[in-house]
């Protein structure tokens, strides 16, 4: 993973770098009354954070996914929540600059964020092969009703990309990919994002009640249930993203700790290997993490299910990794570490919440077994 040579990529070291004082005192801030990171969302959108992956000649920033990937990581350090949220963004950026270069479309859009700087809101991740709600269809296009769960960043969203069930009369039941604005007729955001963890999200409920989705806006028509080549590019192009958030609250807790055990002034003899252990646990989800960036090869990718299973099979080891991380940096922390006024607390709580995304512990391990047994058949 080699992300640090070129001169963009340093320049949005040294922005993010710049940052995370601010960041800091906005987790502390955000943890304690459930807000959204607005703030730090407007001084990235400053930056233009949110259009830096989009090629050069588009308007964007050409940074690459790998480089990206390194940015969430030291998001991470400085504030957990900024850095997940802003995955969710760029995930469904990067997904549509995936198909922009397989010759697919999407030039007018991504200039158009290139441009302004939306932001993206995806429900993919609660939806999965399923999705929920109905669709039915007017003329011109389709009424949708649902109400989605997790859609980070709702709070600050300017385009809603989700999915609903509709039974076609003659293909049966599919599922339809779509993207709306938030201003849109029936729809609302219903603010109930309160958490355990990652309280900075914003990732409320959105509701749609009958809101109209043009035939055009329609971008997926998929059968309901089955995996799709589709999830082989959002898994594959997403989970490095979103776990890098996770990585980066690990390497922050390890630090903490170990400067603690530095300037305590009487050190417990097992205190020592409680450090070693806890470093064992961090480089086994560094090592796994930068896989993941590998296997995603800066989106030159062919989707294929070998992918989303290899992805997935990471990203379950690299947050059992950071949980690990964390909770052993709480053991050499010690009692004050339970306290709330110790930011050891709170980026154990955040680092929990690694689990919830897809696919979540024991769903991945039958992910990939049925993967694996289908693969010996062949």
């Amino acid at each position: 993973m080699n992300t640090t040579t070129s001169s963009s990529h340093k320049h949005w070291i040294e922005a993010i770098d710049s940052l995370a004082t601010q960041f800091e005192q906005s987790a502390v801030e955000r943890d304690g009354d459930d807000s959204f990171v607005s703030g730090n969302y407007a001084e990235l959108k400053k930056q233009r954070f949110f259009a830096a992956t989009i090629p050069k000649k588009l308007g964007g920033g050409g940074v690459k996914h790998s480089e990206m990937c390194d940015l969430l990581r030291r998001i991470g350090q400085s504030c957990g929540s900024t850095a997940l949220a802003c995955s969710m963004h760029q995930h469904l950026l990067s997904a549509m600059i995936w198909k922009y270069k397989q010759g697919k479309g999407g030039e007018e859009l991504l200039t158009k964020i290139a441009e302004g700087q939306p932001i993206l809101v995806s429900t993919g991740a609660r939806d999965w092969l399923e999705s929920n709600g109905e669709m039915k269809k007017v003329d011109g296009g389709y009424e949708v009703t649902a109400v989605k769960h997790f859609a980070s960043q709702s709070a600050a969203g300017d385009i809603l990309v989700t999915s609903a069930p509709y039974e076609d009369p003659d293909a049966g039941m599919r599922v339809l990919h779509f993207s709306v604005p938030f201003q849109s007729d029936g729809l609302l955001v219903i603010e109930n994002w309160r958490a355990m963890g990652m309280r900075g999200t914003g990732s409320h409920s959105v509701k749609l009640d009958k809101v109209f989705v043009p035939e055009d806006a329609i971008t997926l028509n998929r059968p309901k249930g089955e995996l799709h080549p589709f999830w082989n590019v959002i898994l594959t192009v997403a989970m490095p993203y979103i776990m890098s958030a996770y990585v980066g609250v690990a390497e922050k807790a390890s630090v903490i700790a170990i400067e603690a055990v530095k300037n305590q002034g009487h050190r417990k003899p097992h205190t020592t290997s409680q450090v070693g252990e806890m470093n064992n646990a961090l480089a086994a989800a560094q090592v796994q993490w930068k896989d993941m960036v590998r296997i995603t090869s800066d989106l030159d990718i062919v989707p294929e299910h070998r992918d989303s299973h290899e992805i997935l099979t990471r990203k379950t080891n690299v947050s059992q990794a950071c949980i690990a991380v964390v909770t052993k940096a709480m053991k050499v922390m010690g009692g004050q570490g339970f306290y709330r006024s110790c930011e050891l607390e709170r980026l154990f709580r955040d680092v929990q919440a690694s689990h919830y995304h897809p696919l979540q512990e024991y769903d991945q391990y039958l992910f990939s077994g049925e993967f694996l047994l289908s693969e010996t058949e062949e």
